[in-house]
């Protein structure tokens, strides 16, 4: 296991970006910690109650949740108050060494704060300020608060979820927009570096969860939709038939599909099936299956119960038809392609003892980030270090200790 006590130099493309993250949650926490898996020097502001996500356990003690453990590693914290005006100021002076201000509180309330976009690239004009909010901010929408289920719901998942064979409406079982979002994020941030440095100037840039998300969702299912008038009504139906799912094997489950011409031939071939299903005219060609999909998926269910998942697995690899196991989290912490590309690594945390942790998913040829991180900080682990940093003296920290407009983590040294 390595020792993750130890904070490791900046590494990758974006070593010597500094980004001040004041997000919380999931979505702007899951952004920054891929740009710090990048290399950035993502300094995370909390409150002194700290991000909401420390607080939803598992966890092995309060305030290190297993989601904050994962969204947050290779970041520093730091506490302010941000309600005292000591506060503020502090953390507009450690902007003012940095690259980009990014953010996930509704953008009247950063105003209200004297942190919006105008605040704070008056003291620093290149910043790249990056605001995450629910709505764009043209629209009637602008104020309106914005959760993962609520966009989901706002864009549709909930009725793909019941047109797909839910017996009611559900929500997808992950934070979806959250993390799609987040991904939005991450590239808003990136080309606004490369503009900036085509420019010389920063910007602002809104990243809403709803346009993101109707985007990702109309991309699939506007089908008929797409054409004035209508050519037929919304939804993909390959992705919506209640027989696109892990097909049951004679002893277990297996994922299978097999898509093109090619793989149809080589599938039939090796099934002894090429003058029986391989002349139906429902599997002759692509446009032909997807007129037919609920009866194409559902004779590959009726097939795929007559051998082992183990039997199938054999047969379709030869044929190079793509097919996968089922796989659990456990599963995925113990598969042999995470574990050989040290995607899943076994770390040890300060204070959270062994935990498995998740190493950023790309490989770069020339400026690689760092495959392991520093682990997940503690609430204010970092407040005093990063003051002086922005040049507060050693009784000024104390000052602002005393006065409540900052915190530190227990065991921080402080002057």
């Amino acid at each position: 296991m390595m020792d993750a006590t130890r904070r490791p130099a900046g590494q990758g493309p974006l070593a010597g970006v500094r980004v001040i993250d004041l997000t919380s949650v999931i979505m702007g926490p899951f952004a920054t910690q891929i740009l710090a898996q990048l290399g950035a020097d993502v300094i995370k502001v909390e409150s002194p109650e700290g991000d909401n996500m420390r607080h939803v356990g598992p966890m092995k003690h309060a305030g290190m949740g297993h989601i904050f453990l994962h969204a947050n590693a290779a970041k520093r914290s730091i506490v302010l108050d941000l309600k005292q005006e000591a506060g503020r100021e502090a953390l507009l002076k450690l902007a003012e060494g940095a690259d980009v201000f990014i953010t996930n509180v509704r953008p009247k309330a950063m105003a209200r704060l004297g942190l919006d976009d105008e605040a704070v690239r008056a003291r620093h004009p290149r910043m790249v300020y990056v605001s995450c909010c629910g709505f764009d901010q043209e629209g009637p929408d602008a104020a309106r608060p914005a959760y993962d289920d609520l966009i989901q719901g706002a864009t549709g998942i909930p009725w793909l979820m019941q047109e797909y064979g839910a017996p009611e409406p559900s929500y997808a079982p992950t934070t979806l927009s959250d993390r799609v979002t987040g991904l939005h994020a991450v590239y808003a941030v990136t080309a606004a570096l490369y503009a900036r440095s085509q420019t010389g100037e920063g910007q602002s840039v809104v990243v809403p969860m709803f346009e993101a998300m109707a985007q990702f969702i109309l991309g699939d299912h506007m089908a008929g939709l797409t054409f004035d008038p209508p050519q037929g009504g919304a939804g993909y139906a390959r992705l919506l038939t209640t027989h696109r799912r892990p097909y049951a094997t004679a002893d277990g489950m297996l994922c299978v599909l097999i898509y093109n011409d090619k793989h149809w031939r080589s599938f039939f071939a090796a099934i002894g099936e090429s003058d029986g299903l391989g002349r139906d005219p429902r599997f002759a060609s692509h446009s032909a299956r997807a007129e037919n999909i609920d009866a194409v998926y559902a004779e590959v269910s009726r097939i795929l119960r007559s051998r082992t998942t183990a039997q199938w697995r054999e047969l379709l690899d030869a044929a190079d038809v793509p097919n996968m196991p089922m796989n659990s989290p456990a599963d995925l912490l113990a598969s042999p392609q995470l574990r050989a590309t040290g995607f899943v690594q076994d770390q040890v945390h300060p204070t959270e003892g062994s935990l498995h942790a998740l190493a950023h998913p790309t490989r770069w040829s020339g400026t690689p980030p760092a495959r392991t991180f520093t682990p997940a900080p503690l609430l204010g682990e970092h407040t005093v270090e990063l003051l002086r940093e922005a040049g507060y003296s050693d009784g000024e920290v104390q000052s602002l200790l005393a006065a409540g407009a900052c915190r530190a983590a227990v065991s921080e040294e402080t002057p």
